[in-house]
C-alpha cells in the first residue's frame, strides 16, 4: 500500500483538541470520529420562525448538491489523489445522522425526532444531528454544513450569498402561497454523489425533466431563479462570482491542475493553496 506523503497529516497522529465534547464524541464514536480530519464551511441565514424553518429546509434540500458542487476543494485525502473533486464527505459519511435531511411535514415532527433520540441517549441535543442543512437548535437560522471550505475568500462569501438568496426566494414564495417542488431524499443524494465526484465537469439530474444536464446549464438556472431577489439583497456581485468559478474551476479544479502527479508536487499544491488563501485579503 502506497505511504503518505511526510509533509501531510495523517488523522492518527494529529492531536484533538482537549475538550469534553470532543472527548465525548470519540468516546462513543472511536475511529469514525478520531478519523475525521476535515475542514467544512457553514454558512447560517437567520430566518423568522422554526415553522417558516422546516417548510424551506425541506425545499432547499434540492438546491445543496448545486452549491456543493461549487465548493469542492478536498480532492486529496493522506497524500493521494483521491478521483472524487470532495473527499471530504466520504470521510464525514461514516458519522451517524449526516447528509441530506429528511422531509419533514412539520416543525413538532422535527422536534420530535430529535427529542426521541435525546429521551433515548442517542445524543444530549440537536447540535449532533449533522445533517447537510439544519435547523439550528439554539439559533434561529438554517446552517448549511455540506459545502468543503473554498480556497478564496471570495468563493466563500460567493457560497454564503448563494445560501441567502435561495433561503430568501424561497421565503418570498411561501409568503406568497406558492412552492418549490419537494423531491424525496434518495433522489438528491444521487445529485450529491455526482457533486462530490465531478464537481462542476459532470452532470446533475433535473428530477422535473427525468434527464442529466450539464452542471453549468442548471447553474444558470439557479442564478436565473434567485435573479429577482439579490438586488435587494445586495448581493449580486457576490453570487455572479458563480460565473468566476464556472470559467477558472473550484479549488479542487485548480489543485489538480496544479499537480504533476507527483509526491514532491503535492508540495506544490500546498504552496498554491496557502497563496490562494491569501488572495484578496
Amino acid at each position: 500500500m502506497p505511504q503518505p506523503h511526510a509533509s501531510f497529516s495523517h488523522w492518527d497522529e494529529v492531536a484533538i483538541t482537549d475538550n469534553p465534547r470532543y472527548h465525548e464524541i470519540v468516546d462513543e464514536m472511536q475511529d469514525a470520529a478520531r478519523g475525521n480530519l476535515i475542514f467544512g464551511l457553514h454558512v447560517h441565514v437567520g430566518v423568522e420562525s422554526r415553522e417558516v424553518g422546516i417548510q424551506i429546509m425541506n425545499a432547499v434540500r434540492y438546491f445543496l448538491p448545486h452549491i456543493f458542487a461549487l465548493s469542492t476543494n478536498s480532492p486529496f485525502w493522506l497524500g493521494r489523489n483521491t478521483g472524487f473533486k470532495s473527499y471530504r464527505v466520504k470521510v464525514f459519511d461514516k458519522f451517524p445522522r449526516t447528509g441530506i435531511p429528511d422531509y419533514y411535514d412539520t416543525v413538532g415532527e422535527y422536534d420530535n425526532y430529535v427529542n426521541l433520540l435525546v429521551k433515548t441517549n442517542c445524543i444530549d441535543n440537536g447540535k449532533k444531528i449533522w445533517y447537510d442543512v439544519r435547523l439550528h437548535p439554539f439559533y434561529n437560522t438554517l446552517e448549511f454544513r455540506i459545502c468543503d471550505i473554498p480556497m478564496r475568500i471570495d468563493e466563500t462569501i460567493c457560497m454564503a450569498a448563494l445560501f441567502q438568496a435561495i433561503v430568501y426566494k424561497l421565503y418570498k414564495l411561501l409568503r406568497q402561497n406558492l412552492g418549490f417542488r419537494i423531491y424525496r431524499r434518495a433522489l438528491i443524494n444521487e445529485n450529491k454523489w455526482r457533486a462530490a465526484r465531478y464537481g462542476i465537469d459532470g452532470k446533475l439530474i433535473d428530477f422535473g425533466k427525468q434527464e442529466e444536464v450539464d452542471f453549468k446549464i442548471l447553474c444558470m438556472e439557479l442564478l436565473a431563479f434567485v435573479n429577482d431577489v439579490v438586488d435587494e439583497l445586495g448581493s449580486r456581485d457576490e453570487v455572479n462570482y458563480v460565473l468566476k468559478i464556472l470559467q477558472t474551476g473550484t479549488g479542487a479544479d485548480r489543485q489538480l491542475n496544479h499537480w504533476d502527479g507527483t509526491e514532491e508536487g503535492l508540495k506544490k499544491v500546498v504552496d498554491y493553496i496557502v497563496e490562494e488563501t491569501h488572495l484578496g485579503l
